[in-house]
């Protein structure tokens, strides 16, 4: 459930209705199913979410689960990933890196937050970090035709973990977004005191295309793809 909703977040949207496909073995146990519903049910409640229906079938296995969601963002705060200008600051929310160790199984869409960005500024660019800074920076410099430059000891990483994994390791679900340098300073004033308990770091900048020195950063995760 959480998934599909950072992508809420990554735009600036409002969820408001979700649909479950699950296909199960026929020997799967009643109380397991019930308790599924249970915590897609909590999760969907933390963000008035509804589950409105969706589809049951069984197989011989594996169990499968699919949550869509649906919902809607008003023309004057969506956010796409293609708005980024040359010197632009980067930002991140949260802390990189910790996958492995199990950080991916416990994160909060980052809605709230996205919706105070683009009510008290103007974001030019935002995604959310599924498959690692490594994979999706670069994806928000392309569609943007914009380089970017970093300062790798600016990057905010999780107790434990190394630069490298900071960048690569992905499903951070954490917010990256490009807003003018003008901003920068009073963004980082008021989110300190709306959001005390959630670091921002201003991690680099867009620049020209000519100005591209990060062009090997580590790889993130990337779908269909063997890793290398």
């Amino acid at each position: 459930m959480m998934r599909p909703l950072s992508d809420f977040a990554a735009t600036s949207a409002l969820p408001r209705f979700a649909l479950i496909t699950l296909v199960v073995p026929a020997r799967t146990e009643v109380r397991w199913i019930k308790n599924l519903y249970a915590g897609l049910s909590r999760a969907a409640e933390c963000f008035r979410v509804t589950i409105v229906g969706g589809e049951t079938s069984n197989s011989v296995g594996p169990i499968v689960i699919s949550v869509s969601v649906a919902g809607f963002v008003e023309k004057n705060r969506c956010v796409s990933r293609r708005g980024g200008k040359p010197g632009d600051d980067l930002f991140v929310t949260g802390r990189l890196g910790g996958a492995l160790k199990g950080k991916h199984l416990r994160f909060i869409p980052r809605i709230k937050e996205s919706r105070w960005l683009t009510e008290n500024f103007s974001i030019h660019a935002m995604m959310d970090l599924s498959d690692g800074l490594g994979a999706d920076l670069p994806r928000l410099a392309r569609a943007s035709q914009v380089g970017f430059t970093i300062a790798m000891e600016n990057l905010p990483r999780a107790r434990g973990t190394k630069i490298s994994d900071a960048i690569s390791q992905g499903e951070d679900y954490e917010l990256l977004f490009a807003v003018s340098p003008r901003e920068s300073q009073r963004l980082e004033q008021a989110w300190r005191k709306k959001f005390p308990n959630l670091p921002l770091a201003r991690i680099g900048r867009l620049t020209r295309r000519s100005g591209n020195r990060n062009l090997h950063l580590p790889r993130g995760y990337v779908h269909f793809q063997q890793p290398g």
